[in-house]
């Protein structure tokens, strides 16, 4: 009896064991984390690139109204949204001051014309005198020669005859000065008057009065500046959304590139637009340097008011058919992998080198190109994609050697200055090139320079490195050449990557040791 219940005890103590120790195993335990990996295909599809920014909507003509003269505003006879016409009176100061200073001038002028006219007199006057001094002068000539007077009579009269020339002379000046002071009052009355004038605010063009900084009784002082009165928008059918855009993305918009923009007061609705400016003055902000762009907006229902805040996107290249994967992808980088700064270097957008091969061989080749490994790439691509001859194949190569040196030379040159010589390297290595192409090459050769001239503004370009699974189930990292991006998808112009091929663009942990289906072990 006692023996059975010895058995009985050590095998539920077994038993209790057992089921203690799996628990513990199946909780704690770590058999190893088997790797799952996130997939995503890549897809033909439309691609747009665009750049975005937020600005301010404003009309395309917006005029401050001020005031030339000082005073107080006795009426106001527009209000805000009012619209005007060009020369409409829409406010008054009071004129009362300018009124008794144009009838002070006008007093001035009549008394100048007065003064002419008393000089006028006196120059009348000093010719009657002088006509009568000669003739005496010719009478006592006469007498002397016939002896009937002694010359000292006709010195004398000579010497009347002379005063009265000199008094004449000063009263005709005097005259002169008086019809000078006639003018100086006459213009001192006509400023007067405009003066006066010009308390009468009109409007200088047709529109909508769109802000006014005045009551009446106010007083506004025109001084250095003119005060500020009115704010008058020429139309608010045509408006414009002054945009600020990031120095790293304006080399990208161009005139004439369609925009959409939103605002938030009428969410979820886009209004179309165009670029129509790029300002080349430079705003500069905690070290931030931003560009205006302007950008159109047609505003016909008069929906938009000046002010809003918009949110823009512009578009600055566009495919309809391309292949593309997610940014993602470009991101992934298995662990244990090459060092980041080259994942970074390869997946971060760079000039492309297809520009050189039409113009952006320089890219590669002004910087790394002239080490050797922009001009390989370039070479590679235009024997490919050219399909150069051998002779053809030697005369790039003698071009490429012959570039190097002014490559590195450009290097030790101020930022200006290696941006010029550059340019001025990729144009003769393009000229060099197109020299030597037959008119099919020539042909691609101009193609090719467009899609490098689209995939800049697209702000694409440059290699990545994407990672597929393997035969053996491992990642495979595969090589390609980008072009477009729209942020969060990339165009693949080549590399081995076809229409729904599989990339990695993530990876995920799920622990192997516990059955898929089956609940958590439980202790109690």
């Amino acid at each position: 009896m006692k023996t059975s219940s010895r058995v009985g005890l050590a095998t539920i103590a077994l038993v209790v064991v057992v089921s203690a120790g799996y628990a513990a195993w199946r909780h704690f335990g770590t058999p190893g984390d088997t790797p799952k990996f996130k997939l995503a295909k890549a897809e033909n599809g439309p691609l747009t690139a665009v750049v975005s920014a937020t600005g301010t909507l404003n009309p395309v003509v917006s005029v401050q109204v001020g005031s030339q003269v000082s005073g107080q505003i006795k009426e106001i006879l527009v209000d805000f949204n009012s619209p005007v016409k060009e020369n409409q009176l829409i406010a008054r100061i009071d004129p009362e001051t300018f009124q008794y200073r144009l009838r002070q001038a006008e007093a001035d002028v009549e008394a100048a014309r007065a003064a002419l006219g008393v000089q006028q007199a006196e120059v009348l006057r000093a010719k009657a005198n002088l006509a009568e001094f000669e003739r005496d002068f010719e009478r006592k000539k006469l007498l002397v020669e016939k002896n009937f007077i002694s010359a000292a009579e006709r010195e004398k009269a000579q010497s009347v005859l002379d005063a009265g020339r000199a008094a004449l002379q000063v009263t005709q000046s005097q005259a002169r000065n008086s019809e000078a002071q006639v003018r100086q009052r006459e213009a001192q009355q006509a400023q007067a008057r405009i003066d006066l004038e010009r308390t009468a605010i009109k409007a200088p063009v047709d529109g909508i009065v769109v802000k006014r900084s005045i009551e009446p009784g106010q007083t506004v002082a025109a001084s250095l500046q003119s005060p500020e009165l009115f704010v008058i928008a020429k139309s608010l059918t045509d408006m414009q959304v002054e945009t600020s855009i990031d120095e790293a993305d304006v080399g990208r918009i161009r005139v004439g590139q369609k925009a959409s923009f939103t605002v938030d007061a009428f969410a979820g609705r886009n209004f179309e637009g165009e670029v129509k400016q790029v300002r080349k003055a430079a705003t500069v902000v905690s070290n931030v340097v931003t560009y205006t762009v302007v950008v159109s907006a047609a505003n016909p229902e008069l929906t938009l008011l000046p002010g809003m805040t918009a949110n823009v996107r512009i578009i600055t290249a566009q495919k309809e058919k391309a292949l593309k994967i997610p940014n993602a992808a470009l991101r992934f980088r298995p662990p244990g992998t090459a060092d980041e700064k080259k994942t970074a270097a390869a997946v971060s957008p760079a000039p492309t080198s297809s520009g050189s091969g039409a113009g952006a061989a320089g890219s590669n080749g002004g910087g790394g190109g002239a080490g050797g490994g922009g001009f390989s790439q370039l070479r590679e691509r235009l024997v490919t994609e050219l399909k150069l001859d051998a002779d053809q194949q030697g005369k790039v190569d003698a071009i490429f050697g012959g570039m190097r040196d002014k490559f590195r030379a450009s290097r030790d040159l101020s930022d200006a200055e290696k941006t010029r010589a550059q340019e001025r390297n990729r144009a003769e290595i393009r000229e060099k090139i197109a020299a030597i192409l037959t008119p099919e090459q020539k042909k691609r050769y101009e193609e090719m320079a467009s899609e490098a001239q689209a995939v800049r503004a697209g702000g694409g370009g440059g290699s990545g490195r994407v990672w597929v699974i393997g035969e053996d189930g491992s990642p495979k990292a595969i090589t390609v050449r980008l072009g477009l991006t729209d942020g969060s998808m990339t165009e693949i112009v080549s590399g081995d990557i076809k229409e729904s091929s599989e990339v990695i663009v993530g990876q995920q942990t799920v622990n192997s040791a516990k059955p898929s289906g089956m609940p958590g072990p439980r202790l109690f």
